[in-house]
């Protein structure tokens, strides 16, 4: 493993499902290690155990490790868009069977995995040393649920 740091993501037994989805919506997406359950098991043999798998060129783990506790947005998974077909790509497929969106960009997805669909550009427009600028952004962010790129530019640049 090549990551120092890896993050782990426990699931009560849907984590199969989750790498499907996860893999095929993300570029680059690859599953490089599973292990499965034997007779025996806390599920039945050959129900997914744990994987490895990359998304985007970032290394994650996942457990079919039963009832613990549940995912919360106090860990969440930021996608960095280019682009509004971007950000609209990774919502839709992320929203896909039952997800829930938020705000702010943030959605969970059917497995209650949090997630922040943020264009680059934001990062930048929130951090301008102009404070009108940033202000405007901030404002214009927090009234949205999925980010719209071009109204978040027009309240940066002040043309909204």
């Amino acid at each position: 493993m090549s990551q120092k740091i890896v993050p782990f993501l426990w699931f009560e037994d849907t984590a199969e499902d989750a790498l499907t989805l996860y893999t095929s919506i993300f570029p680059d997406a690859r599953i490089t290690d599973l292990t499965r359950y034997g007779a025996g098991g806390p599920f039945p043999a050959g129900t997914l155990q744990s994987a490895t798998f990359e998304l985007a060129g970032q290394t994650f783990m996942a457990i079919n490790g039963g009832p613990h506790d549940r995912f919360n947005d106090a860990v969440s998974l930021f996608v960095a868009c280019e682009s509004q077909e971007e950000i609209d790509h990774y919502w839709d497929a992320l929203l896909a069977g039952g997800g829930t969106p938020t705000q702010c960009g943030w959605l969970k997805d059917r497995f209650g995995v949090a997630w922040q669909i943020t264009p680059v550009q934001l990062l930048r427009y929130l951090s301008d040393p102009d404070p009108a600028k940033a202000g405007r952004t901030a404002a214009a962010m927090m009234s949205m649920v999925k980010l719209d790129l071009p109204a978040l530019t027009a309240a940066y640049e002040g043309t909204d």
